[in-house]
């Protein structure tokens, strides 16, 4: 009896032995939980009527709406925990992803002498890439010093110059690499975590922010001035004008906020598509792209998907008077789609164009904007590009 195993897409999905237990830990894909009520006489009773059943619990986090970065900071390490486990919302200002910086400097401080951290071994692994890049470019450019002296003589070349490989350059040792970097005596002391401070916060975009409170309601935003509770009206209002730019007239403050073209409005009907989908959305500005689509998370499965967010107006007079810039609105080149999917094929992630359709202003009042049901008139639709490559895309 044999075992038949599907084939699997390289590096997909992360490998770990800490796989079984980061299931148990992001287990939850929302920060919303559903308690089953014990088994009873009483509960079977009331659930004849309809009256009992199961309980949602929805844990409500705290955030700070701060306009300089157009983002809303969540500071209680509950919350921020809350919102990166149930969902992967946010990101850490001092972390790459989660906001893991408290317990990176606790690790650090504890390893200090000792053993390497995994920043550590990053910085030093960046650290020989670089000088095996060196390395190569010096002996290449020695070995072609040797080439040319030789073809001056008039004699054949014999370049004695090894160029390094990737395989067989190995880094060179120093002398203060086997040196502790603490002295013994500071090694011995016991390190007391609660000397370390909690600096960092949770920041969300205004996307995931407007989408915990208003789809979730389990997010309150409150306000920078007067530290109060905004209602889901004042969050909607200050969402669409921070796009708008701080310094212009009054009498032009109506231009910016009556517009169905609001790039908060258009990226927002994006992510609410996909995340009402199940997909797990992170930026992607290191991939070039607006929007990066996770099956279960980043600590599950590397992104499959990589979408660029393409506005389109139903009526073109409306952008030719839009006082936004919207990106990719204008017709993109060829060379420009190419190197986007180029640069995602070579990550294994499919691009996808996601067209946004921009309600014209002569259909639709423009009182529909001072409440999220406008959101309703946006059409979105996704095309999926591919970059056919014939060596490998044969069999």
């Amino acid at each position: 009896m044999s075992l038949i195993t599907p084939n699997k897409r390289p590096g997909s999905q992360k490998s770990g032995a800490r796989r079984g237990e980061n299931s148990r830990i992001y287990a939850h894909p929302l920060p919303l939980e559903l308690v089953q009520a014990p088994p009873s006489w009483s509960a079977y009773i009331l659930q004849l009527f309809g009256i009992s059943g199961p309980r949602v619990l929805n844990p409500h986090c705290v955030g700070v709406y701060d306009a300089e970065t157009r983002s809303v900071w969540v500071t209680n390490a509950r919350d921020m925990m809350i919102l990166w486990r149930r969902g992967f919302f946010g990101k850490g200002d001092l972390s790459r992803s989660e906001p893991s910086w408290r317990t990176r400097q606790i690790s650090a401080r504890k390893a200090a002498g000792k053993y390497l951290t995994a920043e550590e071994i990053r910085e030093k692994r960046r650290a020989e890439r670089k000088q095996f890049k060196l390395d190569r470019a010096a002996a290449m450019a020695q070995a072609a010093a040797e080439a040319e002296a030789a073809f001056a003589e008039g004699r054949r070349a014999e370049i004695t110059t090894v160029i390094p490989s990737g395989a067989t350059w190995k880094p060179q040792k120093s002398a203060t690499d086997e040196l502790p970097s603490t002295p013994p005596a500071e090694q011995a002391k016991e390190f007391d975590e609660s000397t370390v401070p909690e600096l960092e916060h949770l920041q969300l975009t205004l996307q995931e922010a407007f989408f915990l409170t208003w789809t979730l309601d389990c997010l309150t935003v409150l306000d920078p001035i007067t530290s109060e509770p905004m209602t889901l009206e004042q969050i909607w209002s200050v969402c669409r004008d921070a796009y708008r730019p701080s310094q212009i007239p009054p009498s032009l403050s109506d231009v910016y906020s009556n517009r169905f073209d609001n790039p908060f409005l258009v990226n927002y009907a994006a992510y609410h598509y996909y995340r009402s989908l199940g997909w797990v959305i992170k930026g992607g500005i290191k991939f070039c792209v607006d929007m990066l689509l996770y099956k279960r998370g980043p600590v599950f499965h590397h992104a499959e998907f990589a979408v660029v967010v393409l506005p389109v107006y139903e009526d073109p007079t409306d952008q030719e008077s839009s006082p936004f810039d919207l990106a990719n609105a204008s017709p993109f080149s060829w060379t420009w789609l190419s190197t986007v999917n180029r640069v995602n094929s070579q990550v294994q992630k499919t691009l996808i164009l996601t067209y946004v359709t921009i309600p014209a202003q002569t259909r639709i009042s423009t009182e529909l904007l001072n409440s999220p049901a406008c959101l309703a008139h946006y059409s979105v639709r996704d095309v999926v590009l591919r970059r056919f490559i014939p060596a490998r895309m044969r069999d």
